[in-house]
């Protein structure tokens, strides 16, 4: 099985994703294994950023934060939450923290990306370690 465990978190996700994939986790994880939830906030656009008040980012990011500490340590995984680009931010963190495992969620895709998301698929063609997707 696997000892080092990313688990990508989308907290916007309908389908109660988040908890299929860390159930998924905790299944192929061995004893004393490290799973990690991982959540990348994408950066608000430039041409935005100044409509939105400073309060509403930072209350939004602690609310982010709490969730992710809520969900982490209900499993007793570690919570983690970057600033970043979602596909690209995963990979970095998977091989800068060693994991041997990511498993993540797809979302119901529509014909640009016909089988998996766009995050899954960058993921699953780019990721040096194996990848379990969820559908």
């Amino acid at each position: 099985m696997y000892t080092n465990i990313l688990v990508p978190i989308a907290l916007d996700d309908e389908d109660d994703r988040a908890a299929k994939a860390i159930a998924t986790a905790k299944g192929l994880a061995s004893d004393g294994a490290r799973i990690t939830l991982l959540h990348v906030v994408d950066a608000v656009p430039s041409y935005a950023i100044s409509y939105i008040p400073d309060d509403i980012l930072a209350a939004t990011r602690k609310g982010i934060d709490a969730e992710m500490t809520r969900l982490a340590a209900g499993i007793g995984a570690i919570s983690e939450v970057i600033d970043g680009h979602s596909g690209r931010s995963i990979l970095d963190y998977a091989k800068e923290h060693g994991n041997d495992l990511i498993v993540i969620a797809s979302h119901r895709p529509g014909m640009q990306t016909l089988l998996l998301g766009s995050t899954a698929t960058h993921v699953v063609r780019h990721a040096e370690c194996a990848v379990h997707v969820l559908r």
